[in-house]
């Protein structure tokens, strides 16, 4: 079945109220989905964003990001007044998100939502406790305790906390419970009212034949309730610091490669407990999403190891993942297993072998196809069924940006092969659109800034910078009626129309 979707993170939705969110013009957004033909809507990952904002270096695997919730539906459930939300500068009135404004201003608005809905709940007779028992996890619930301790230690990271909650001693823990039990139940209504509100988003867009496509990093944050609360899972050493981290090796892009710096994890732990970790995150994730983006899938197979403190990536080597043993325990627990793996950069026989063995669909992104150096796989000719074709993805420049920006050679190429090009320069990503659907790619997935013809102002993120990422946003009516038809006609074209 041919099939298309549009990238846009919720962050980049428009709203009065500095951020996308489970609001209105998300709801418009999925019948804008409807009409323009489209089987998906793909998305970055939903959890609580720190510093650098990056949606991959979430403060938990099993939390939602508050900035996400709605607050007029918060003004409609009588916890908010209209004049508390028009109050708040939470800016973006550039067009930008401002995550500044949005951190100082989101939370004072939502605790008094808290302390009303608090009070709704006494007068009814319920009990906090069985509200956040029944409908969070108790992963969640953990993220909510180590949030309301991170802020007691003025929102530094773990590692910089006194040693006993450091170590989670259980007299401290106990302790801590008890002095921040305010501000814990706090952080348990924000994941109440964020999984209450995309519950509702999500079953919305499932209604009109809208699937979600979610997303989720392979590594988790050191700075995480995921590391401070289970060291266990992570290469650390006796008093919880990384042996090692996460990276990737030098390569023509960087002679000192990537020094992400995640916690690498202890895969013998792993499958000594039957991958239970694991198993608990993608039953979290299949509840999220209908579809799940694996990220740097071939990390499952090989991952690359750097010793904790150095400055580069340069000494890092390679160790061998959990390779089959993961996916099969994950198929025996799921069923079939509704999975993307992206499995972008260089690829070894090994790699290969694992997602040809594992029956998941990679990933083809246009943007990679056109070296002159060598035949490059994401050429459309070469491709197979199984797979998502992509013009681009949220760690590059738009299409039109990237097209503007190629050196000779390439661009010779490509326009050779593109047979010229038949656009004017300013629409030329609509080129690129339409050899993304009209391959034999079983889904392609079209970022909706390709759409609109951005250049780089309309790009996501550069990876390996920080400033000036994962800030672009939708404007109200960009997404034309006219751009929807267009692109509806394109998808019926090439036989990928949402009926």
């Amino acid at each position: 079945m041919r099939e298309c979707g549009i990238l846009l993170p919720i962050a980049s939705l428009p709203s009065k109220y500095g951020i996308g969110a489970f609001s209105r013009e998300a709801y418009e957004f999925v019948d804008q989905l409807k009409a323009a033909g489209q089987s998906y809507w793909q998305i970055l990952p939903l959890g609580p964003t720190g510093y650098g904002d990056s949606p991959y270096q979430a403060f938990s695997a099993f939390a939602g990001n508050p900035y996400f919730i709605d607050p007029e539906q918060l003004v409609a459930d009588g916890l908010l007044t209209e004049e508390e939300c028009s109050e708040a500068d939470f800016g973006g009135g550039e067009g930008y998100i401002e995550y500044e404004k949005v951190y100082r201003e989101r939370f004072p608005v939502l605790k008094k939502a808290f302390l009303r809905w608090r009070e709704q709940m006494e007068r009814e007779g319920q009990s906090l406790g069985n509200v956040f028992g029944e409908e969070l996890l108790e992963e969640t619930r953990e993220y909510c305790f180590y949030a309301a301790v991170k802020r007691h230690f003025q929102e530094k990271s773990w590692d910089k906390w006194d040693e006993d909650i450091r170590l989670r001693k259980k007299e401290a823990v106990d302790r801590y419970r008890e002095i921040l039990g305010e501000e814990t139940d706090f952080y348990q209504f924000q994941q109440l009212m964020f999984a209450r509100q995309w519950r509702k988003l999500k079953g919305y867009a499932n209604e009109q034949g809208i699937r979600i496509i979610g997303d989720i990093p392979i590594y988790v944050a050191f700075d995480s309730a995921d590391s401070w609360r289970h060291p266990e899972l992570f290469q650390f050493d006796r008093d919880n610091q990384p042996k090692a981290v996460a990276g990737c090796p030098p390569d023509a892009f960087s002679e000192t490669g990537q020094l992400w710096g995640n916690p690498l994890y202890d895969w013998p732990y792993h499958k000594k407990t039957g991958f239970a970790w694991w198993l608990e995150r993608m039953r979290y994730s299949f509840e999220l999403y209908d579809v799940v983006r694996v990220d740097h899938f071939r990390g499952f197979d090989e991952y690359y190891a750097i010793p904790a403190g150095d400055d580069t990536a340069v000494n890092g080597t390679w160790k061998k993942g959990p390779g089959l043993a993961l996916f099969k325990k994950m198929r025996q627990t799921f069923g079939e297993l509704n999975i993307i793996a992206e499995d972008l950069g260089y690829l070894t026989p090994s790699v290969r072998k694992l997602l040809s063995d594992t029956g998941f669909p990679g990933m083809k992104v246009l943007q990679f196809a056109f070296s002159t150096g060598e035949r490059s796989d994401y050429l459309p000719y070469l491709y197979g069924h199984n797979c998502v074709v992509y013009t681009g993805t949220h760690d590059n420049d738009t299409t039109r940006g990237w097209y503007e920006t190629m050196d000779e050679a390439e661009r010779a190429f490509t326009e050779e092969y593109m047979d010229n090009l038949s656009t004017p320069a300013e629409e030329i990503s609509w080129d690129f659109i339409r050899l993304a659907v009209s391959s034999v790619a079983d889904l392609a997935v079209i970022p909706l800034q390709d759409y609109l013809c951005k250049g780089k102002e309309g790009r996501i993120n550069t990876p390996s910078t920080l400033g000036d990422n994962w800030i672009w946003r939708l404007k109200e009516g960009e997404f034309s009626q006219e751009i929807i038809e267009r692109c509806r006609k394109l998808n019926w074209i090439y036989g990928r129309c949402q009926a």
